[in-house]
């Protein structure tokens, strides 16, 4: 059977890190299936091609981040597509996500590699230098594509919940007749192909054939991505969303996936360093990351973000008050606690080293680095309301943004950007989580392990430059699980976690309203700060997409999720 490739657009800015440090990214063209096996570059080129379906948030919604359909944020724009995750405008047909299209667009694409690419020679290039580095990666290279198409699949479930689970090339007919698989069994199928693969997947690619180069194979996934992408598919699968009647041991599989992440991590001399090296220029360097998306230089993400008010900004994915509410005192207790020392007239003085790396604050200055003013907040304020497009919460966002990019006209300028994907510290709060759900404690330390819940929490609360107070013991469970929820919130802030967290917890109550703080300026110069309340819709059936309409027509034998039809 004949196939056409297209192989094209593999230099693409989804993946390019530097040119020193990325794939060997080529340009090709329309080519037949026997022409491109008989080429490594081709062969290669179509994994490289899977890639590019990866999914990061620098603002999907043009512009919003899935941050602002939560309370972490609100969009400054209320015509963004963002608010119909809330405003009544969600439907099967405004479905609100192209994880559907692209993740199976990505699975076809590797199910084919696996049909069709496989136990290939490459006779016409055996006289060559590089013939058995070369050969030794294309041999590694089906691991590598049940790795990504697993990742695709997570995305899937996640989202949906049950979908069709395929793991042969198949037509436009049979693809519109499939039928949707339990999550649990999709799960267990990513989980499955995890530990088949794990063995066969390099740490670094040079540990395949001293011939292969890592700098070219930089942004390629390796055995951390896949115990990652198994650690984090457990504690989903282990959560109440996929996990109604609470089995424990699912917990305990879970518990022990993240374990073997942070095992792992620190053999590879992995830790976590600076909070804000996460989202640096050169992230994909940190101690602490696993894997990043790698997108290539721009500022599109500093024009959607910088405060309006700010030569080139528009204001963006604004901070919640509740954001900003989650984190502590650095004495370690919560604003409303007793002892806190919280100052209402003074609300930012002595917080959590993370507020200021996060969030852009009233009064801040040198945000970004070329605004010379002081950031004004307050209501008629230079980058406050009434002017268009300002903060609606009394915030601007700080975090994933690059406050060394120039918009000013004349001096503008563009800085690499990578999303993370997997990071050392979300496998903390994992194990954290699985392990306080198995055992019913904070403290006890579960068989097999050396953290309890409440260590592996304060791991992240001491990791460099923040320095926090660490959790005592004697906690009880809905203590315990209210610090513990906090401090994701605080921590994970941004990177594209909460949506989901809220979810899988079931905690969609949190989404019926945000909190803004509207600020003034009295006449003595201090400030009043005065919360705002502002409701949202939610409806239960919104812990999973709905099944898009033109999938539905196409396909009958797709149901659609509850509450949906």
């Amino acid at each position: 059977m004949k196939f056409k490739i297209i192989v094209g657009s593999i230099l693409c800015a989804g993946l390019l890190a530097s040119c020193t440090d990325q794939m060997d990214y080529k340009e090709y063209t329309l080519y037949e299936k026997d022409y491109v096996d008989n080429n490594f570059d081709y062969t290669g080129a179509l994994v490289t091609k899977i890639y590019t379906y990866f999914d990061q948030d620098f603002g999907s919604y043009d512009g919003a981040m899935m941050a602002s359909a939560t309370d972490e944020a609100e969009y400054a724009y209320k015509d963004n597509s963002i608010y119909k995750f809330f405003n009544g405008g969600w439907s099967p047909v405004t479905a609100q996500s192209s994880a559907w299209k692209n993740s199976y667009a990505a699975i076809q694409q590797s199910n084919l590699f696996l049909q069709e690419f496989q136990g290939l020679k490459f006779p016409e290039f055996v006289v060559n230098d590089d013939y058995i580095a070369n050969l030794k990666q294309y041999q590694r290279y089906p691991y590598e594509v049940r790795a990504l198409r697993a990742y695709f699949y997570f995305n899937l479930v996640k989202q949906y919940g049950d979908v069709p689970l395929f793991t042969n090339l198949i037509s436009t007919e049979e693809v519109n007749s499939l039928t949707r698989k339990p999550a649990q069994e999709v799960f267990k199928f990513i989980i499955d192909e995890c530990d088949d693969i794990i063995d066969s997947i390099p740490m670094r690619w040079s540990d395949v054939h001293s011939g292969i180069d890592d700098t070219k194979n930089a942004g390629r996934i390796n055995r951390l991505f896949v115990l990652a992408l198994k650690a984090r598919a457990s504690l989903y699968a282990a959560s109440p969303l996929f996990n109604a009647n609470n089995d424990t041991d699912l917990w305990r599989q879970a518990m022990m996936a993240n374990k073997a992440v942070i095992d792992s991590a620190k053999v590879e001399g992995k830790a976590l360093g600076n909070y804000g090296d996460i989202w640096a220029e050169s992230n994909y360097k940190s101690s602490e990351i696993i894997f990043t998306v790698r997108l290539g230089s721009s500022n599109k993400y500093e024009k959607y973000n910088f405060p309006m008010g700010v030569e080139g900004g528009q204001g963006g994915n604004c901070p919640t008050q509740n954001l900003v509410d989650a984190y502590e005192m650095t004495n370690g207790k919560a604003i409303d606690e007793d002892g806190s020392g919280y100052d209402a007239q003074n609300p930012y003085v002595n917080r959590d080293p993370r507020l200021a790396l996060t969030v852009a604050l009233n009064g801040d200055s040198k945000w970004p680095d070329y605004n010379t003013s002081e950031l004004q907040t307050y209501y008629g304020g230079l980058h406050g309301e009434p002017l268009p497009g300002a903060t609606p919460t009394g915030y601007y966002l700080k975090k994933q943004l690059n406050r060394a990019v120039t918009l000013q006209a004349g001096k503008t300028n563009e800085k690499l950007h990578n999303w993370v994907t997997f990071r050392l510290g979300e496998f903390y709060l994992n194990y954290a989580e699985a392990a306080f759900r198995y055992t019913g404690s904070a403290d006890m330390i579960p068989a097999n392990c050396e953290l309890s819940a409440r260590a592996a929490v304060n791991v992240i609360r001491q990791r460099k430059g923040i320095n926090m107070p660490v959790l005592n013991g004697g906690l009880s469970a809905d203590a315990f699980w209210k610090k513990y929820e906090n401090e994701r919130f605080v921590e994970l802030a941004f990177e594209g976690h909460r949506f989901w967290d809220l979810r899988r917890w079931k905690q969609g109550d949190k989404l019926k309203s945000i909190t803004e703080m509207k600020i003034t300026k009295n006449v003595d110069g201090t400030f009043t700060y005065t919360r705002k309340t502002v409701s949202r819709q939610w409806d239960d059936k919104m812990y999973l997409f709905p099944i898009p309409q033109s999938e539905r027509l196409k396909n009958p034998n797709l149901t659609q999720n509850p509450g949906w039809e």
